[in-house]
């Protein structure tokens, strides 16, 4: 009987010390927080202009779409009724989509394509009449 209640024991002890280990066994699922959500309103100011700011006229990054570079490229993106007029008639997005069509670079020139989600902020902001908000 008292190997019984002994083995009973241990066994209760054992037990107790799984759950301390609870959080190392079953950690919290990490959950993407990089989500990219088109099926808003997209602001200019808070979602377009960074990624133009960081991949059209950067100058440290040697963009060609400021001041300086518009006597290139033809652009001044640091001018907002410039890149709207570019967004509305179909310049930006054929450039930032890398779309074969004659004339038109495959933009950021001499980098990598914008990413999916850039360009898709940057597509609904245009079917939204590419405001300045």
């Amino acid at each position: 009987m008292k190997k019984i209640a002994l083995v009973a024991a241990t066994l209760l002890i054992f037990a107790g010390c799984y759950n301390d280990k609870y959080d190392k066994l079953y950690p919290t699922p990490i959950t993407n927080t990089n989500t990219c959500d088109t099926n808003v309103t997209i602001s200019y100011a808070n979602d377009i202009s960074p990624i133009i700011v960081a991949n059209c006229y950067n100058p440290s990054a040697g963009n060609c779409h400021n001041a300086v570079g518009s006597s290139v490229s033809q652009y001044n993106y640091e001018i907002f009724s410039v890149i709207q007029g570019n967004a509305l008639n179909g310049f930006l997005l054929t450039d930032i989509t890398w779309n074969p069509m004659r004339g038109h670079h495959d933009m950021p020139l001499n980098g990598t394509q914008l990413s999916s989600c850039d360009i898709n902020k940057i597509a609904r902001w245009i079917t939204e009449g590419a405001p300045n908000n």
